[in-house]
């Protein structure tokens, strides 16, 4: 399994980014692995939403289904599954220093299935940088800078 964890500070209010976080869409605007996400299905995003994830890694497109499983007060927890991994992305949002702006904790973890097991060791660098560039991103496109 690959496990990636980012802190990463933001300067919009706890609440708002939690909300945003939870349209898992908006993951194409963020995550510079995800070429397109779109919603399956209609209504507010909570439990049992889903989304059609299109990531692009290694030069290879590969779609996974992302559902909503679970939506506290200050996290959210989507679960990716496709033929050869399952995703979890633990995300953890709290008022920031002083109540200024917010902290978003990013957790994800990655199990490959199969052959595919065997690559893990080779990939973790990589999704490693892909988290790194979230880390970097997120904040951007929160704050508009």
């Amino acid at each position: 399994m690959i496990e990636v964890v980012r802190e990463i500070p933001v300067r919009r209010a706890a609440g708002e980014v939690l909300d945003y976080l939870a349209d898992f869409a908006h993951a194409a605007e963020w995550d510079p692995g995800t070429a397109e996400c779109v919603r399956i299905g209609t209504g507010a995003p909570g439990p049992g939403a889903r989304w059609r994830n299109v990531s692009v890694f290694r030069g290879r497109r590969t779609e996974l289904v992302y559902e909503l499983v679970d939506r506290g007060p200050d996290q959210v927890l989507f679960v990716g599954r496709n033929r050869t991994v399952t995703a979890v992305d633990e995300i953890t949002v709290r008022p920031g220093p002083g109540g200024a702006g917010a902290v978003v904790h990013y957790r994800a973890r990655l199990r490959f299935h199969g052959l595919a097991r065997l690559a893990e060791p080779f990939l973790r660098r990589e999704f490693e940088g892909l988290a790194d560039a979230a880390q970097r991103r997120l904040p951007e496109v929160l704050d508009g800078g």
